[in-house]
Protein backbone atom coordinates (compact mmCIF):
# COMPACT_ATOMS: atom_id res chain seq x y z
CA UNK A 1 0.00 0.00 0.00
CA UNK A 2 2.29 2.52 0.84
CA UNK A 3 4.24 1.69 -2.45
CA UNK A 4 0.84 3.32 -4.34
CA UNK A 5 1.02 6.08 -2.60
CA UNK A 6 4.90 6.57 -3.29
CA UNK A 7 3.84 6.31 -6.80
CA UNK A 8 1.88 9.71 -6.83
CA UNK A 9 4.97 11.38 -5.10
CA UNK A 10 7.63 11.87 -7.32
CA UNK A 11 10.75 14.17 -5.86
CA UNK A 12 12.30 16.51 -7.87
CA UNK A 13 15.22 15.44 -5.93
CA UNK A 14 16.01 13.59 -2.69
CA UNK A 15 15.03 15.79 -0.02
CA UNK A 16 14.64 15.74 3.89
CA UNK A 17 11.00 16.34 4.37
CA UNK A 18 9.26 15.39 0.88
CA UNK A 19 5.94 13.77 1.34
CA UNK A 20 7.87 10.48 -0.34
CA UNK A 21 10.30 10.68 2.62
CA UNK A 22 7.01 11.18 4.58
CA UNK A 23 5.14 8.12 3.71
CA UNK A 24 8.10 6.02 3.62
CA UNK A 25 8.32 7.04 7.48
CA UNK A 26 4.97 6.64 8.58
CA UNK A 27 3.57 5.86 11.61
CA UNK A 28 0.81 3.72 10.38
CA UNK A 29 -0.53 2.61 6.94
CA UNK A 30 -3.55 0.63 6.92
CA UNK A 31 -5.93 -0.04 3.91
CA UNK A 32 -9.92 0.44 5.08
CA UNK A 33 -12.39 -2.04 4.14
CA UNK A 34 -15.13 0.01 3.57
CA UNK A 35 -15.32 2.18 0.12
CA UNK A 36 -17.50 5.56 1.84
CA UNK A 37 -17.99 6.35 -2.14
CA UNK A 38 -16.37 5.57 -5.31
CA UNK A 39 -14.09 7.95 -6.63
CA UNK A 40 -15.01 8.89 -10.36
CA UNK A 41 -12.23 8.55 -12.98
CA UNK A 42 -11.52 12.29 -12.75
CA UNK A 43 -11.09 12.87 -9.03
CA UNK A 44 -8.25 13.15 -6.90
CA UNK A 45 -4.83 11.23 -7.21
CA UNK A 46 -3.87 12.26 -3.51
CA UNK A 47 -5.18 13.98 -0.67
CA UNK A 48 -2.87 15.67 1.92
CA UNK A 49 -4.47 16.54 5.09
CA UNK A 50 -3.10 18.61 7.95
CA UNK A 51 -3.81 20.50 11.14
CA UNK A 52 -3.31 24.33 10.77
CA UNK A 53 0.19 25.17 12.60
CA UNK A 54 0.56 26.34 16.12
CA UNK A 55 -1.38 29.28 17.43
CA UNK A 56 -0.95 32.27 18.97
CA UNK A 57 -2.87 32.82 22.41
CA UNK A 58 -4.51 36.04 20.42
CA UNK A 59 -6.99 36.65 19.22
CA UNK A 60 -8.95 34.36 21.00
CA UNK A 61 -12.02 34.25 18.64
CA UNK A 62 -9.41 33.91 15.31
CA UNK A 63 -6.22 33.38 16.57
CA UNK A 64 -3.11 34.14 14.20
CA UNK A 65 -0.32 31.44 14.23
CA UNK A 66 2.60 31.93 16.35
CA UNK A 67 6.16 31.62 15.41
CA UNK A 68 5.99 27.82 15.61
CA UNK A 69 2.94 27.63 13.41
CA UNK A 70 4.58 30.21 11.00
CA UNK A 71 7.87 27.74 10.86
CA UNK A 72 4.86 24.67 10.34
CA UNK A 73 3.85 26.53 7.15
CA UNK A 74 6.53 26.58 5.60
CA UNK A 75 7.69 22.98 6.73
CA UNK A 76 4.53 22.11 4.43
CA UNK A 77 5.54 23.89 1.40
CA UNK A 78 8.90 21.59 2.37
CA UNK A 79 7.09 18.75 2.48
CA UNK A 80 5.19 19.22 -0.65
CA UNK A 81 8.47 20.20 -2.56
CA UNK A 82 8.29 16.97 -4.57
CA UNK A 83 4.88 17.36 -5.92
CA UNK A 84 2.46 19.69 -7.63
CA UNK A 85 -0.97 20.66 -5.83
CA UNK A 86 -3.36 21.20 -7.26
CA UNK A 87 -6.15 22.16 -4.90
CA UNK A 88 -6.04 23.69 -1.51
CA UNK A 89 -8.86 23.08 0.40
CA UNK A 90 -8.93 25.52 4.25
CA UNK A 91 -11.58 26.37 7.25
CA UNK A 92 -12.72 30.28 7.12
CA UNK A 93 -10.27 30.70 9.89
CA UNK A 94 -7.11 32.65 9.87
CA UNK A 95 -4.83 30.17 10.76
CA UNK A 96 -5.72 27.66 8.41
CA UNK A 97 -5.47 29.92 5.47
CA UNK A 98 -2.28 31.40 6.91
CA UNK A 99 -0.77 27.80 7.29
CA UNK A 100 -1.59 26.92 3.44
CA UNK A 101 -0.06 30.49 2.34
CA UNK A 102 3.42 29.72 1.79
CA UNK A 103 2.31 26.72 -0.29
CA UNK A 104 -0.76 28.50 -1.99
CA UNK A 105 1.19 31.24 -3.35
CA UNK A 106 4.22 29.18 -4.42
CA UNK A 107 1.85 27.41 -6.65
CA UNK A 108 0.04 29.87 -7.77
CA UNK A 109 -3.26 28.42 -6.12
CA UNK A 110 -5.73 30.41 -4.79
CA UNK A 111 -7.41 28.20 -1.90
CA UNK A 112 -10.76 27.49 -1.78
CA UNK A 113 -12.28 28.29 1.60
CA UNK A 114 -15.33 26.44 3.41
CA UNK A 115 -17.23 27.77 6.21
CA UNK A 116 -17.30 26.42 9.55
CA UNK A 117 -21.38 27.35 9.78
CA UNK A 118 -23.50 24.91 10.28
CA UNK A 119 -21.40 22.46 12.30
CA UNK A 120 -18.67 20.10 12.35
CA UNK A 121 -20.83 17.53 10.11
CA UNK A 122 -21.72 20.28 7.86
CA UNK A 123 -18.56 21.39 6.89
CA UNK A 124 -16.54 18.19 7.42
CA UNK A 125 -19.40 17.09 4.14
CA UNK A 126 -18.54 20.38 2.65
CA UNK A 127 -14.66 19.45 2.50
CA UNK A 128 -15.17 16.27 1.35
CA UNK A 129 -17.29 17.28 -1.38
CA UNK A 130 -14.82 19.80 -2.88
CA UNK A 131 -12.14 17.30 -2.61
CA UNK A 132 -14.22 15.00 -4.61
CA UNK A 133 -14.77 17.62 -7.30
CA UNK A 134 -11.21 18.21 -7.63
CA UNK A 135 -8.23 16.57 -9.51
CA UNK A 136 -4.93 15.61 -8.75
CA UNK A 137 -3.28 16.11 -5.55
CA UNK A 138 -5.47 18.04 -3.00
CA UNK A 139 -4.10 19.56 -0.36
CA UNK A 140 -6.19 19.94 2.90
CA UNK A 141 -5.68 22.41 6.04
CA UNK A 142 -8.09 21.89 9.10
CA UNK A 143 -8.18 21.38 12.78
CA UNK A 144 -7.93 19.18 14.92
CA UNK A 145 -11.49 17.64 15.33
CA UNK A 146 -12.16 18.19 11.46
CA UNK A 147 -9.05 16.45 10.15
CA UNK A 148 -9.79 13.14 11.44
CA UNK A 149 -13.59 13.50 10.37
CA UNK A 150 -12.39 14.10 6.92
CA UNK A 151 -10.24 11.24 6.25
CA UNK A 152 -13.50 9.12 7.21
CA UNK A 153 -16.00 10.84 5.13
CA UNK A 154 -13.33 10.31 2.14
CA UNK A 155 -13.14 6.38 2.59
CA UNK A 156 -10.70 6.19 5.69
CA UNK A 157 -10.99 4.51 8.99
CA UNK A 158 -12.97 6.48 12.42
CA UNK A 159 -9.94 7.87 14.33
CA UNK A 160 -10.30 9.75 17.16
CA UNK A 161 -9.47 13.94 17.69
CA UNK A 162 -5.95 14.76 17.26
CA UNK A 163 -4.49 16.68 20.78
CA UNK A 164 -4.51 19.81 21.38
CA UNK A 165 -0.49 19.73 21.36
CA UNK A 166 -0.57 17.76 18.22
CA UNK A 167 0.43 19.62 14.78
CA UNK A 168 2.89 17.13 13.07
CA UNK A 169 0.86 14.93 12.34
CA UNK A 170 0.20 14.22 8.39
CA UNK A 171 -2.23 11.89 6.43
CA UNK A 172 -1.95 10.97 3.09
CA UNK A 173 -4.82 9.98 1.34
CA UNK A 174 -5.21 7.57 -1.80
CA UNK A 175 -8.93 7.51 -2.73
CA UNK A 176 -11.36 4.85 -3.67
CA UNK A 177 -11.16 3.99 -7.25
CA UNK A 178 -11.97 1.15 -9.51
CA UNK A 179 -13.31 -0.96 -6.67
CA UNK A 180 -9.95 -0.68 -4.73
CA UNK A 181 -10.88 0.91 -0.83
CA UNK A 182 -9.59 4.11 0.38
CA UNK A 183 -5.73 3.80 1.07
CA UNK A 184 -4.06 6.09 4.11
CA UNK A 185 -0.42 6.72 5.33
CA UNK A 186 -0.15 8.28 8.81
CA UNK A 187 3.03 10.57 9.00
CA UNK A 188 4.68 13.82 10.53
CA UNK A 189 6.50 16.51 8.97
CA UNK A 190 8.55 19.57 10.41
CA UNK A 191 9.08 19.83 14.07
CA UNK A 192 8.56 16.65 16.32
CA UNK A 193 5.62 17.07 18.41
CA UNK A 194 6.26 16.56 21.90
CA UNK A 195 5.97 13.37 23.40
CA UNK A 196 2.60 14.13 25.35
CA UNK A 197 0.98 15.30 22.55
CA UNK A 198 -0.27 11.87 21.85
CA UNK A 199 -1.26 11.36 25.34
CA UNK A 200 -4.45 13.04 25.69
CA UNK A 201 -8.32 12.59 26.18
CA UNK A 202 -11.04 14.61 24.17
CA UNK A 203 -9.50 18.34 23.82
CA UNK A 204 -11.74 21.14 23.32
CA UNK A 205 -9.23 23.46 21.82
CA UNK A 206 -8.94 23.19 18.07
Amino acid sequence: MTSSLLRLVRPRAPRSRTLAALAGAAVFAFSTPTVVRAQAAEGPSLVVLVRHGEKAPEPAADPVLSAAGQERAKALLEAMSGTQPTAVIVSATTRTASTAAPLAAKFGITPKTISLGGGTPTHVQAVADAVRASRGVVVVVGHSNTIPAIVKALGGPAMPDLCDASYATMFLLQPAKDGKPAQVVRAQYGLADPPAATACGTMQSR
